[in-house]
């Protein structure tokens, strides 16, 4: 990519900060250089202690199109931020490896790491072929995975039947950050249909209770400190450009 590239991402990333710093009650809505990126999200309860963490369920997602609507550019890499009021545990639960599932179908895959499903969701995909488009969508499963130099990881999962099935089971590393965001997770989503596809959305819930050494456990916590818990995304595409802003909920403390 040549200097004036990056200087042109930069610039439009820039402008959609502006753009995203808008969202209301709908979240965060941004039309940047052709592409339309609509990001929201939300946790329950809303209701949490100010200094003490407490189990929660986190809900999010994001969608793509073209503003002509015609066929989206296609999405390279997500890396989403997550409040410094948030915990993830995974202590004492199953990991599944990607090897596991690199061949399966959303329904083996859960079957086969039953145990290490952390979130649940949908993933669709718009393949463009013969100057046309159509939607394709899969189940969406994210499994503990393996760690990574200390770090832990998840395991997106995902089938696309399109062309030829194509199976998606990436390792999500998320690392643990000093600052206002607490957590880093990093997508580096494939190609996807040969590079006739392009993702036009994500959506997951996230949340876990297990037992680890006789006591209960929440993959998932958090506490109010200050009222708001914020997401920050950070959006690559292949063209160059990048979306990035934030995501914020109120949160009431106790």
């Amino acid at each position: 990519m040549s200097l004036a590239r990056l200087s042109r991402a930069a610039i439009l990333g820039a402008l959609a900060l502006l753009l995203v710093a808008v969202a209301g009650a709908g979240g965060a809505l941004v039309r940047v250089n052709g592409i339309v990126l609509h990001a929201d999200g939300g946790f329950q309860p809303q209701s949490l202690p100010r200094h003490r963490f407490v189990p929660i369920d986190f809900q999010g997602y994001f969608e793509i199109a073209a503003q002509d609507g015609g066929q989206p550019v296609a999405l390279e890499q997500a890396v989403i931020d997550f409040d410094r009021d948030g915990r993830l545990s995974t202590g004492g639960l199953p990991i599944c490896a990607p090897e596991q599932v690199a061949n399966a179908s959303p329904a083996e895959a859960r079957q086969t790491c039953a145990g290490a499903i952390v979130g649940r969701g949908g993933l669709g995909v718009s393949i463009g072929f013969l100057g046309g488009s159509f939607p394709v969508s899969s189940p969406l499963t994210l499994f503990n995975g393996p760690p990574v130099d200390g770090q832990p990881t998840v395991v997106l999962h995902a089938q696309i039947a399109a062309l030829v099935t194509q199976t998606v089971a990436i390792v999500v590393p998320i690392e643990r950050r000093r600052g206002p965001f607490h957590y880093r997770a990093t997508l580096d989503f494939p190609p996807i249909a040969g590079g006739f596809g392009a993702i036009t959305k994500v959506k997951v819930k996230v949340g876990r209770r297990f037992v680890a050494a006789g006591r209960k456990r929440s993959y998932v916590s958090a506490h109010c400190a200050d009222g708001v818990l914020q997401t920050h995304g950070r959006f690559t595409f292949v063209d160059g450009t990048i979306v990035d802003g934030v995501v914020e909920r109120a949160c009431t403390p106790r």
